[in-house]
């Protein structure tokens, strides 16, 4: 059931599409050239839909695109994640490795394309390695800011009663942590999906990123945004599937919370 605020975004939606409908359609005030009218973006969605465009219909291109982000996002997930836990609790890790890190996490994730094309060639190992990077930093960053976070009386008191220290750390710090985790992951995924994008408009073949290229080549405003709201609706499933998850996994915190 639709609630209240469902209602508010639903009507949002449409309002902005009854403008989009008044500037390109009825007033013509938007060329065709330069933003699609609903036609013509209705005409392009049925053309990759059916017949396909740059070399395949649009679910093969969005489930590839998926693909890529999945693995990604879970290289990112199972790297990040341990070692944010690692360094918010040895402080000698953090010492070691956090230098490391300020020098890297500035570095634009696009700018590792140009390498990871010189190691992994054109293929999709050259953007998963972009996508993980990107997803890579903000959970090891929010990873260990919740770590830093959990009140010292609840360690102390796990320490007085003798928790071993993987226990402390799989039952207590994890645990305690997690609201924060879940905001790098949902960063993470965030970044993961930009990320895509423009390491597909170089050397693919397929995918949403590869559709974008063509259709700009081809002057085909039409499909341009059909590419763009397809990544749009994607990232908003994944990111639904996230906040599913987390509901589960926190429903201890949202009950504290109501």
């Amino acid at each position: 059931m639709i609630g209240r605020r469902g209602w508010i975004g639903l009507g949002t939606v449409a309002a902005l599409i009854a403008l989009w409908f008044l500037l390109t359609t009825i007033t013509g005030l938007v060329s065709g050239a330069r933003f699609p009218s609903p036609a013509e973006f209705w005409l392009s969605l049925t053309q990759i839909w059916g017949r396909g465009y740059a070399g395949g219909q649009l679910m093969t291109h969005a489930l590839h695109s998926l693909k890529l982000v999945a693995m990604g996002f879970a290289v990112a997930i199972a790297t990040g994640i341990p070692l944010g836990l690692w360094m918010g609790w040895n402080r000698k890790a953090e010492a070691a490795i956090n230098p490391v890190f300020l020098v890297i996490r500035p570095i634009p994730p696009l700018a590792w394309i140009p390498l990871a094309i010189l190691w992994l060639g054109l293929g999709d190992g050259a953007k998963i390695l972009v996508i993980w990077f990107s997803a890579f930093v903000p959970s090891v960053i929010n990873t260990f800011a919740g770590v830093r976070n959990i009140d010292r009386p609840m360690i102390e008191a796990a320490r007085m009663l003798g928790t071993p220290r993987w226990r402390m750390v799989r039952e207590v710090i994890a645990p305690a942590a997690s609201p924060l985790i879940f905001t790098g992951l949902r960063l993470s995924l965030q970044a993961s999906w930009t990320t895509l994008v423009a390491a597909e408009l170089v050397g693919a073949l397929v995918g949403v990123g590869f559709v974008l290229n063509m259709a700009q080549q081809d002057l085909y405003p039409g499909m341009i945004l059909v590419g763009m709201v397809t990544v749009g609706l994607l990232g908003w499933a994944t990111t639904a599937l996230l906040a599913m998850v987390e509901r589960r996994a926190l429903a201890w915190n949202m009950a504290a919370r109501d």
